[in-house]
């Protein structure tokens, strides 16, 4: 429910208005009779005359003056009338805004992770609309490493984020949504293009493109190589799996990534590991104990009911 009193803010300071009092002060210039005008507001032209004379006392000036059997707007009066106008028009645009979070509509801010964009968030979001065809949302994406993700989603930047899962994060709260294992990439003519299943030892003599120390799949595939014995050569770092399957299928190097579908699309050869076996899982991040709007809590519930885990 709206306030019944609003700061009006001009050169001269700072007014505390009845609102009311506002709308009635839009409604009498416009229908310059104080009877016309109670009548429309469905109020008593005593408490119309009252609520314009607390309007003048407060302003210190007089905004109508008497014309025949009708009243009109003194100069004053018409510059006032474009300030409270202009103001009225913001105040109701921000309550019709607000009140459709509330009803389910409104903007939803979601981070993820590049890889996630090209088939589970989009099916995700199609899915979605699909179950709420009437609703008035508008989507926003935003791309980034997981650590990035995080520290946007704990500064409230979005609602909800499709990433890996990390470490001493008490604030936030990771629910599997999906799980993909790892492969490797190879150049299609290189001399392991024509294996399907691989050790990852076999793959230590050939030159690699690794993750950046900032991805959170770098760590994991360390692990994995230490359980072989032996780091690989590398011979680029890079942040994102897209770029580095890029690098790969140009023959820079072979590199241990997730198994994408845009893999399928690009002249690789896409190889299994048999040992070390890992999976990796991805995650709906959302904030803990903080209020989430109906829009956030229906997607929250809908991604829950249809994850493949």
């Amino acid at each position: 429910m709206q306030s019944d009193t609003f700061d009006f803010r001009m050169q001269t300071g700072v007014f505390h208005m009845n609102l009311y009092h506002l709308r009635y002060f839009v409604t009498l210039a416009k229908m310059q009779h104080y009877t016309k005008a109670a009548e429309q507001l469905c109020i008593t032209q005593p408490s119309l005359s009252h609520a314009i004379s607390s309007l003048e006392k407060e302003m210190g000036v007089k905004l109508f003056e008497k014309e025949g059997r009708n009243i009109v707007l003194t100069k004053c009066g018409t510059e006032f009338l474009k300030e409270v106008e202009r103001s009225l028009e913001i105040l109701d645009n921000s309550v019709t805004h607000i009140k459709a979070f509330g009803s389910g509509d409104g903007r939803l801010d979601i981070a993820l992770l590049r890889t996630l964009g090209t088939s589970l968030v989009p099916d995700l979001i199609r899915g979605f609309v699909s179950e709420y065809p009437y609703k008035n949302i508008d989507f926003h994406f935003y791309n980034g490493l997981t650590s990035d993700i995080l520290d946007g989603l704990k500064e409230q930047k979005y609602d909800i984020a499709f990433c890996s899962c990390a470490d001493n994060e008490p604030l936030i709260d990771f629910i599997p949504i999906s799980r993909q294992e790892l492969v490797l990439i190879v150049p299609r003519k290189h001399p392991l293009a024509d294996r399907e299943s691989i050790h990852l030892k076999e793959t230590l003599q050939y030159p690699q493109i690794l993750f950046s120390q900032r991805s959170g799949l770098r760590a994991v595939i360390d692990k994995l190589f230490e359980q072989c014995g032996q780091m690989p050569d590398a011979v680029f770092e890079i942040e994102e799996d897209q770029t580095i399957a890029g690098f790969v299928a140009n023959g820079f190097g072979i590199a241990v990534v997730p198994d994408m579908p845009i893999l399928n699309n690009m002249p690789l050869k896409v190889i299994h590991i048999s040992e070390p076996n890992w999976e990796r899982y991805f995650y709906m991040a959302t904030l803990k104990n903080r209020y989430h709007v109906p829009l956030v809590e229906n997607f929250k519930r809908y991604v829950e009911a249809h994850t493949d885990i």
